[in-house]
């Protein structure tokens, strides 16, 4: 899996993450914005989560 496949699958993931969250009636309103601060910032750390994938594969 090449970085970009990594990135747009790892993008898909955090995206149906926040849908559920959005949807669950579990998590509270005033709670979510900082659930999808969260869940957003993880985006910034793709490229740190794939080397450390990559370098445990070799």
């Amino acid at each position: 899996m090449t970085s970009e496949e990594f990135e747009t699958n790892f993008t898909q993931t955090l995206d149906t993450i926040l849908e559920a969250l959005a949807n669950s009636s579990e998590v509270k309103p005033e709670k979510f914005y900082s659930l999808a601060c969260v869940v957003e910032n993880l985006r910034y750390f793709s490229p740190v989560f794939y080397s450390a994938i990559k370098q445990k594969e070799e």
